[in-house]
């Protein structure tokens, strides 16, 4: 049975996801997705109207809505237990890929963003639900809405640059110390 239409264009999002998560934008070409997808050249204009630059928005804006929606799991739990959830989440993707990707949003926003129309807007939307999202959480915990958009954006910036940092040692050890640190912070605070 032959993949249905909409497979096929989850594919090549998904392959251009793993794709930024790796190579960043620059590497993100329609030949690298085509190849990593298996899809045939005539998706592409099919799915994505728009070339690479829908592609490449269109797998920022899946991984921002999955990550999202794992910050709403957390959801009644306390906010370590969030915070762990998520730092399981970057550390099942390092370890799964050798410590070679990082996250396709830091990947778009550090290196591209300015040549793809609508870019600087998507990453700076994802990691604004984010940070709503875990100010959220925080507050619903008795944390001030101040201090929790601080804590918030600090969860958000140290996990990010320690995934980064994760790819450079090729260990998970600089996450999980980010996370002892942060669930004291956390802990203090609700």
């Amino acid at each position: 049975m032959a993949p249905r239409t909409t497979d096929t264009k989850q594919r090549m999002v998904d392959a251009a996801a793993d794709l930024l998560s790796q190579q960043g934008t620059a590497g993100t070409t329609i030949d690298a997705v085509l190849a990593r997808s298996g899809a045939p050249r005539g998706s592409v204009y099919h799915h994505f109207p728009g070339g690479r630059n829908q592609l490449v928005l269109d797998a920022v804006q899946m991984v921002g809505d999955r990550i999202s929606r794992s910050i709403d799991a957390a959801t009644g739990k306390e906010p370590r237990e969030a915070l762990d959830d998520f730092a399981a989440f970057w550390r099942r993707m390092l370890v799964r890929t050798d410590y070679r990707s990082g996250c396709p949003v830091v990947a778009l926003a550090v290196g591209g963003a300015e040549q793809i129309p609508g870019a600087d807007r998507l990453v700076a939307e994802v990691f604004a639900t984010w940070q709503a999202k875990f100010t959220a959480l925080l507050t619903r915990r008795g944390v001030t809405p101040k201090r929790a958009r601080s804590l918030a954006n600090l969860v958000l910036s140290a996990t990010q640059g320690a995934v980064v940092l994760c790819r450079a040692e090729r260990s998970t050890a600089p996450l999980d110390h980010v996370v002892a640190e942060l669930s004291e912070l956390l802990a203090a605070a609700a």
